[in-house]
C-alpha cells in the first residue's frame, strides 16, 4: 500500500523541517525578546524602530521574505552566511527569513505578557535603585514569559507549518519532497495523508506538552 514511499527519504525531509523549526524558533525567541524590550523601553528611537519593524514585517507575506533572502541577499548581495554549498546556503537563508518573520509575532505575544505585570512592581524595583535593564530582566520578563507560554506555543506551531515555505528556494524539507512525490507518483491522496500525518505528529505533541507547561508555570494573581 505504501510502496510509493520507497526511494524517498521521508524521515530526512521531516528532519530538515525539525531543524528549521528549532533554529528559527530559538532565533525568533531571542530577536523577538529584544524587539519587545525595545517596544517598552524608555528610548523613543528604539521604541519607534520596534514598532515599525513589527507592523511592517508581520504584514509582509512570508513567501516574499524567504524569496528576498535568496534573490536579494544571496544572489544580488552575495550574502552566504558562511556556507559553501547551495543546500547549506538556502537552509541558513530560510532560517534567517523565518526568524525575521516569526520574531514579530513573538514580540507581540511577549509584549502582551509584559503588560500583565502590575506596574507597581516595576515602580518598586526602580525605587530601590534598579535600572531599566535590571527591572526588565529580573522582575518583568520572568513573569511575562510565564504568562505567555500558551501564545508562544501557538507561534511555534505556526512556525513549524511555515517551514514549508522554505521549499520555494530549494530547501529539501517535507513540502519539497511532497511536491516531488506528487509529480512522480499517482497516489495523490495517500501522499497528502502521509505528509499531513507527519505534521500532526510534529505539532500535536508540541501543543499538548507546552499547554501542560503553560498551566504549571502560569502566574497566580
Amino acid at each position: 500500500m505504501f510502496d510509493f514511499l520507497e526511494g524517498y527519504d521521508l524521515l530526512g525531509a521531516f528532519w530538515v523541517t525539525v531543524k528549521l523549526t528549532v533554529f528559527a524558533g530559538v532565533g525568533s525567541l531571542i530577536w523577538g525578546t529584544l524587539l519587545a524590550a525595545m517596544r517598552v523601553g524608555p528610548v523613543p528611537l528604539m521604541r519607534g524602530f520596534g514598532t515599525a519593524y513589527v507592523n511592517i514585517v508581520r504584514n509582509i507575506p512570508l513567501t516574499v521574505i524567504i524569496l528576498f533572502t535568496s534573490l536579494g541577499l544571496s544572489q544580488t548581495l552575495g550574502v552566504n552566511l558562511g556556507a559553501d554549498t547551495f543546500e547549506t546556503i538556502n537552509f541558513r537563508l530560510s532560517v534567517l527569513g523565518l526568524i525575521a518573520y516569526t520574531s514579530a509575532f513573538v514580540c507581540e505575544a511577549l509584549r502582551s505578557g509584559i503588560n500583565t505585570v502590575p506596574v507597581g512592581q516595576a515602580e518598586a524595583a526602580r525605587a530601590i535603585g534598579l535600572n531599566f535593564t535590571q527591572v526588565l530582566t529580573l522582575i518583568v520578563l520572568p513573569q511575562a514569559f510565564r504568562s505567555v507560554v500558551g501564545p508562544l506555543t501557538n507561534v511555534l506551531i505556526a512556525l513549524t507549518k511555515n517551514t514549508t515555505v522554505a521549499a520555494a528556494i530549494g530547501v529539501a524539507e517535507a513540502a519539497a519532497l511532497m511536491k516531488e512525490m506528487i509529480e512522480n507518483e499517482a497516489q495523490l491522496i495517500l501522499i497528502s495523508a502521509v505528509f499531513a500525518f507527519g505534521f500532526v505528529c510534529l505539532t500535536l505533541p508540541t501543543g499538548l506538552i507546552l499547554g501542560w507547561v503553560s498551566k504549571k508555570v502560569a502566574v497566580k494573581r
